[in-house]
């Protein structure tokens, strides 16, 4: 008998503790609970696997499963600014109507992350598509599409992304899952696994040091370079960026039936970002506060990365970096930190 020892997860390995959704499905799992008169407190972590069924990340599927269905169709969110209205609403502790709340659970009570989203279907595939949270500016979706694709001109694999429009803002940022694949016309599930769900570590904390990420990553692709200096370009990018809600949960690995290996996944929640404590959640050889070059390259290092590789890619993305922040300065909610 295995018995999970973590107290983070609840009772459950990091493996399957990953398929639950932190904050914004959090949020919505327990306000739906309540108002079908049950309290979410009582409600078991087994019981919570259920309630994500079909819907969660990855390949992973729980039965029974609390609720069936699959994703709604995008003409039934076609006012997405009133959807935006609703998760105001109920971010700020406001009543809203219960088949509203119905409709905005079974849409995006299995996402994960803070910021408020559905997951729907367009064109037979699936995509999420994010709403500001509280504290975010109001053109947060266009400033993640701006990250998005500056990441990607710096050799980061994106998943593909599209700006959905907007009357109050500049856009909704939109990502079509990279956890599902097409397939002779049939939309197929592919494992997914965090490198929290990997490690056992607690994502809500500083629990992680890049060099340990580094590590993971040459372990589990087998020493694929083109994953290792994926890993060094995406740390470089997220630091010198200033995207430093760079959590465990943030760095994820898909797996391939057929060639039996794993591999980095596109990367994802690009954007800039601060946490509470002012520091990188990953630290960059052990620095938290102000990381920069010189940690980057001891990474890459110790990771047996060329130097002349390190040294030239640092400097190509902080200079990209540095047009971003210029590019999205004015839409910031205050000075650049």
């Amino acid at each position: 008998m295995f018995i999970a020892e973590k107290p983070y997860f609840g009772g459950l390995y990091g493996v399957f503790a990953d398929s639950l959704p932190d904050a914004w499905g959090r949020l919505l799992t327990d306000r739906m609970l309540r108002q079908r008169g049950i309290d979410p407190g009582a409600v078991s972590m087994l019981d919570r696997l259920s309630l994500v069924g079909e819907t969660g990340r990855g390949a992973l599927t729980y039965r029974p499963a609390a609720f069936e269905g699959e994703n709604a169709d995008l003409d039934s969110f076609q006012d997405l600014d009133a959807l935006a209205a609703e998760t105001r609403r109920l971010m700020r502790n406001q009543e809203i109507d219960g088949r509203k709340l119905d409709d905005l659970y079974f849409a995006g009570a299995s996402s994960g992350g803070a910021r408020p989203k559905i997951q729907t279907r367009i064109d037979g595939r699936s995509w999420i598509i994010k709403f500001p949270a509280a504290s975010d500016p109001v053109d947060i979706g266009w400033i993640e599409k701006c990250y998005t694709d500056c990441a990607a001109s710096c050799g980061i694999k994106v998943p593909e992304t599209h700006l959905f429009p907007s009357e109050k803002c500049r856009g909704y940022f939109g990502a079509r899952r990279f956890d599902r694949f097409w397939e002779n016309g049939v939309e197929t599930r592919t494992h997914m696994l965090s490198a929290a769900a990997l490690l056992e570590l607690d994502f809500t904390t500083p629990s992680l040091d890049y060099n340990s990420l580094m590590k993971l990553t040459k372990i589990l692709t087998r020493g694929s370079a083109e994953d290792v200096q994926g890993m060094y370009r995406l740390m470089c990018f997220n630091v010198l960026a200033h995207n430093r809600d760079d959590h465990s949960r943030n760095f994820t690995f898909l797996y391939d039936e057929e060639k039996d290996r794993w591999s980095l996944s596109p990367a994802y929640d690009l954007t800039y970002s601060s946490t509470y404590f002012g520091e990188q959640t990953t630290s960059v050889d052990g620095e938290g506060r102000n990381p920069g070059t010189r940690q980057l390259l001891a990474v890459g290092k110790k990771a047996g990365l060329p130097a002349g590789f390190c040294r030239k890619t640092a400097a190509e993305i902080q200079e990209k970096a540095d047009r971003l922040l210029e590019q999205v300065q004015e839409c910031l909610p205050g000075p650049r930190a």
